[in-house]
C-alpha cells in the first residue's frame, strides 16, 4: 500500500524517537541500534497505520490522560525488564503517567513514542463535549477491560476555556508604577488569563501592591518564574481554583457606520451577547457620538 510522503516523514520522525530512546539506553549511537520488538511488521503496522489515522482525520488538536504504564516485569529480548521498560521511561520523561494494579506491560515504546509525537497536552479530565467515540479491543486478558478509546470533538466557533486555574500573588512595596505595569503587560503576553493589582499595606506600614496573575494550571511555573524575575518580589504564593464558565463565540452585524463583532456567551442555560469595544470604539471616534451612545444602538439593533 502506498502512503503519501506526510506519512512517511511522521513514521520515520517516530522511529527516530525510537532509535534515540535505545540508544540512550544502551550507551551507543544511533546508528548502532538494533531494533528488536519494534522493528517488527506488527510495530511497523501501528506506526504507519496510526500516522495514516491522523492524516485522515486532521485534529486540530489531540489531548490524552496520563498513561497507564501497568507494573511488574516484562519479557523482552533483552531478557525480562522492568515495567515501564527503560525506553518506554525515557519516551515518557515529562509525560505524566502511573502505575496501578493491573500486572504487564500497558505501555510499550512504540505507544510511548506515538504518545510523545502526536499528543499536545496530557490532563486527567479535559473538559470534552464529544460527538463521536471509537473503540479499540486488545487481545490481552487483563484484570480490567482492555480498552483504549478516543473522544471527537467538534469546536467550530466554541471557546472551551480550562476550569482549574491557578491564581499567582506576590506582595511589593519597593517597585516604581511604571516597572509594575511593564510587568503585568509581559504577563499578558505570553498568555495570562487575568492580571491585577491592589492597593495593601504591608509591614513596617509600608502602601504596597498585591500583583495577581490568573493562569492555567499548566502555566503556573512559567508565569512564577516570570514575576521572579521582573518583580522585586522574593517569593510568589499559588492557589488554586474551579471555576464556571461560558463558552463562548462572535458573530458580525453591519450598522451603516461600520461592522461590530458581536460576542455571544451560552452555557448552564444562559445566553447572553456584547458588542466589542474596539469596533463601538472606531465608530464613536468616527461619528462623533458617545461610547455609550453607539453601545446602546447596537443593542437596540440586535
Amino acid at each position: 500500500m502506498k502512503v503519501s510522503s506526510t506519512v512517511q516523514k511522521k513514521a520515520l520522525e517516530i522511529y527516530q524517537l525510537l532509535a534515540e530512546a535505545e540508544a540512550a539506553v544502551h550507551g551507543r549511537t544511533v546508528e548502532l541500534i538494533h531494533f528488536h520488538e519494534v522493528g517488527q511488521l506488527d510495530a511497523v503496522a501501528d506506526i504507519v497505520g496510526t500516522c495514516m489515522l491522523i492524516e485522515e482525520l486532521a485534529p486540530d488538536r489531540i489531548i490524552a490522560s496520563p498513561i497507564h504504564v501497568g507494573s511488574g516485569q516484562v519479557r523482552c529480548a533483552h531478557g525480562i525488564l522492568p515495567v515501564p521498560a527503560p525506553a518506554t521511561a525515557l519516551l515518557l520523561k515529562g509525560i505524566p503517567f502511573y502505575s496501578q494494579d493491573i500486572s504487564g506491560e500497558l505501555c510499550t515504546p512504540t505507544g510511548a513514542a506515538l504518545m510523545r509525537y502526536f499528543v499536545d497536552e496530557f490532563t486527567p479530565s479535559p473538559l470534552v463535549r464529544y460527538d463521536r467515540i471509537g473503540c479499540g479491543l486488545g487481545t490481552k486478558e487483563l484484570e480490567a477491560a482492555n480498552i483504549l478509546r478516543a473522544f471527537w470533538q467538534e469546536e467550530t466557533q466554541v471557546h472551551n476555556s480550562s476550569q482549574r486555574i491557578a491564581e499567582l500573588r506576590c506582595s511589593l512595596d519597593d517597585m516604581s508604577p511604571e516597572a509594575v505595569g511593564y510587568a503585568q503587560e509581559l504577563l499578558l503576553e505570553v498568555g495570562a488569563l487575568d492580571v491585577f493589582t491592589m492597593a495593601i499595606q504591608m509591614k513596617k506600614n509600608r502602601p504596597g501592591t498585591l500583583l495577581c496573575v490568573s493562569c492555567r494550571e499548566e502555566q503556573a511555573d512559567d508565569m512564577a518564574r516570570l514575576l521572579l524575575t521582573h518583580t522585586t518580589t522574593a517569593g510568589v504564593r499559588k492557589l488554586l481554583y474551579d471555576r464556571y464558565t461560558l463558552d463562548y463565540y462572535f458573530t458580525e452585524k453591519e450598522f451603516p457606520e461600520g461592522k461590530v463583532r458581536l460576542k455571544h456567551y451560552t452555557g448552564y442555560g444562559i445566553e447572553k451577547v456584547k458588542p466589542e469595544y474596539q469596533d463601538v470604539a472606531n465608530i464613536a471616534q468616527k461619528t462623533g457620538q458617545s461610547y455609550n451612545q453607539v453601545f446602546q444602538k447596537v443593542l437596540e439593533d440586535l
